[in-house]
């Protein structure tokens, strides 16, 4: 299903008669899922390949997209040597038995786990398992959102669709567009090899979705200057999203460090961010301030589970938004297994991070030609949407173990030592993207382009 879910993306990016690069959807191998991951990854990668190429004027005819390697970059991309990638879960989070039913807890930042603890009323993982099978998995997760945590009660396809926060999902866009009200001409070099060369992006992203869009225009040439808060980490990912980026911190609630952040924004071309609704403007720098400070901005963002709907400010994740929406429950019935069984990529982050850099492009394009700067929104719920479409009673035979030549060749020196990564699964007329830039720890830079 590439073609049709290529097609469905690129008329939500505003292309009405969308041309595939040549090839799509041809090979028949992928991941083992009921729903069409394959599909999603080659649909995704290829709408942002064939969004960057248009800024310098080349058309889909001149993308050249590896089915097989996107499925590699959906999962992890980075193969270290010599040393190993920290386990990036924490022990506490996981799928747990309620007395009706599943909920999954997603504990790895520390305000999460501390909040999912006080509500199970204990600080052990085999005392979390007992305690939460005294729960009904809905109240848990009430009581566990209530506490400023994330959990998932797991629910059907069918259920979700009638559950009015799937209602409110399946009535929004794949790509919610909005425009500033102000014309400003924007800076977009035209580089064949380099399209995003001399384009800032301002990175406000974190785990995971928003991270893969960055990282994407990055390879294609983009400045991307992500920006952290203090003592933010997060170990077990920052190694593989970090590569072609510059990386540095900022406290937006010391009035120096606001002062830097605004002109980081003022001289920006885009801003990525992943912010619950409200919490920019919580900090002074809502859209209508954005805006003002830098009417040609291109505002790209997402959330968990959609801009509407009762839980529209509800945190999540991708684990999670697969339990809501019915992906995990669906694969456990039709596997006839006992546990919920999620996809085997993190497929919502990595689609909805590629989406975002389509549109980012697509943005780009459009400020080229028009002078108008466009916002849009995003969700992992929404994209979770699209997936769903794709379920089938019938397995893809699944592609061939990872060998070495998947690999590319050269070793990326990175700031946890030597590693090389999985070939870049795109090209644009025979010019694989790539970057100096290898991964890099948090705040390990200065905060300036």
């Amino acid at each position: 299903m590439s073609l049709q879910l290529y097609l469905e993306i690129m008329r939500s990016l505003g292309i009405k008669e969308p041309d595939p690069p040549p090839g799509l959807g041809r090979v028949v191998e992928g991941l083992p899922s009921w729903f069409d991951v394959s599909g999603l990854a080659e649909a995704s990668i290829a709408a942002a390949a064939v969004q960057v190429a248009a800024i310098s004027d080349l058309g889909p005819e001149n993308i050249n997209v590896d089915r097989r390697l996107c499925g590699l970059w959906f999962g992890w991309s980075l193969r270290p040597q010599g040393w190993v990638m920290p386990n990036p879960w924490d022990p506490i989070a996981g799928d747990y038995k309620a007395r009706d039913g599943w909920i999954r807890l997603h504990t790895n930042a520390p305000r999460h786990r501390a909040a999912a603890l006080r509500v199970l009323r204990t600080s052990e993982e085999k005392e979390a398992v007992i305690a939460a099978a005294q729960w009904d998995a809905d109240e848990l997760e009430a009581a566990v959102v209530e506490a400023g945590g994330c959990a998932a009660a797991m629910r059907s396809l069918e259920a979700w669709a009638h559950h009015p926060q799937g209602q409110a999902i399946a009535a929004e866009a794949l790509i919610d567009w909005s425009e500033a009200p102000i014309l400003s001409t924007g800076r977009v070099a035209l580089n064949p090899d380099r399209p995003l060369d001399g384009v800032r992006v301002l990175d406000l992203t974190r785990v995971l979705a928003g991270p893969v869009a960055s990282r994407f225009l990055a390879a294609f040439g983009a400045n991307v200057l992500r920006i952290d808060p203090p003592n933010w980490d997060e170990p077990g990912v920052i190694p593989e999203v970090t590569f072609g980026k510059r990386c540095a911190g900022l406290d937006l609630r010391d009035a120096d460090d606001r002062s830097r952040f605004a002109e980081l924004l003022r001289t920006a071309d885009i801003l990525v961010h992943g912010y619950r609704p409200s919490a920019l403007e919580g900090l002074g720098f809502g859209k209508t301030e954005r805006w003002q400070l830098n009417p040609g901005l291109i505002d790209v963002c997402l959330d968990a589970y959609g801009w509407t709907g009762p839980w529209a400010r509800r945190r999540g994740f991708d684990s999670l938004v697969q339990m809501s929406t019915g992906i995990a429950d669906a694969g456990m019935r039709i596997e006839g297994l006992e546990k919920p069984c999620p996809l085997p990529v993190q497929a919502l982050d990595q689609a909805t991070g590629y989406l975002m850099a389509a549109a980012a492009a697509r943005a780009l394009s459009v400020r080229k030609i028009t002078d108008r700067a466009l916002s849009a929104q995003l969700s992992l719920a929404r994209t979770a949407h699209l997936l769903a479409s794709t379920i089938s009673s019938l397995k893809p035979p699944i592609q061939a173990p990872e060998t070495s030549d998947d690999l590319a060749p050269e070793i990326e020196l990175t700031d946890w030592g030597a590693a090389r990564r999985i070939k870049f699964p795109v090209s644009i007329s025979g010019v694989v993207p790539g970057s100096p830039l290898p991964a890099s720890k948090l705040r390990s830079t200065s905060a300036s382009w």
